[in-house]
């Protein structure tokens, strides 16, 4: 009895904080957006300066969450996320530079995305159902019925995001070359995926509106 309560107690605080997307105030208490804004001119070539990225295979990071931008970031700077060309431009930025792109980053709007017809059917299932006969877990369990995330455990906005680049990262995830996710928890789901499944939640996720 004590276990199933303690059961049902994390998951209404779960509940309870992905409602009130509860951050961290105090450090964004501390970011200089005009400064944020200044550094993300040299990531406005691949992001857009508003960021919303004009390059399918780069990812918009406006409407982003700050703290997952922040962690991003930094583990681009500490090589654990590999990129060469995002781990070298991590590595100029201080912590506090760090802190203030994505701030500036955060508050721009997200342009809307598309996503193509035929995509939407296979991907809306896989979205909010997963694949229970391979054991591919429903996207929308982590990241919201409508892709916006989950700002306390650092789970990114999906809703709106390039295809191209979601299809990349997924891609990574399986097939090991990114690791830097909680738990493994992305590279576990993604294991079972197939090419085609990848392809329609990446194309359905692009097409995700806020509600």
């Amino acid at each position: 009895m004590k276990k199933w309560l303690m059961s049902i107690s994390i998951m209404v605080l779960g509940s309870i904080a992905q409602a009130t997307d509860v951050g961290h105030p105090e450090q964004e208490a501390k970011a200089d957006l005009e400064a944020g804004k200044a550094k993300a001119a040299v990531c406005g070539g691949c992001h857009g300066m508003d960021g919303n990225s004009a390059i399918p295979n780069y990812p918009s990071l406006a409407g982003q969450h700050p703290n997952y931008l922040e962690k991003q970031l930094k583990e681009f700077k500490e090589n654990k996320r590999q990129d060469p060309m995002m781990v070298g431009q991590a590595q100029t930025l201080s912590d506090q530079d760090i802190i203030n792109v994505s701030a500036y980053f955060a508050q721009q709007e997200l342009a809307p995305g598309v996503a193509k017809p035929e995509a939407i059917a296979l991907g809306g299932k896989i979205f909010r159902g997963g694949n229970p006969v391979t054991g591919v877990t429903a996207c929308a369990a982590c990241h919201g019925p409508v892709g916006m995330g989950n700002r306390p455990a650092k789970f990114p906005r999906i809703s709106g995001q390039k295809a191209a680049y979601t299809i990349k990262a997924l891609k990574d995830f399986r097939a090991g070359k990114r690791k830097n996710d909680i738990n493994s928890m992305m590279q576990g789901v993604t294991a079972n995926m197939t090419d085609p499944e990848i392809e329609a939640v990446a194309e359905y996720s692009a097409g995700l509106a806020k509600e």
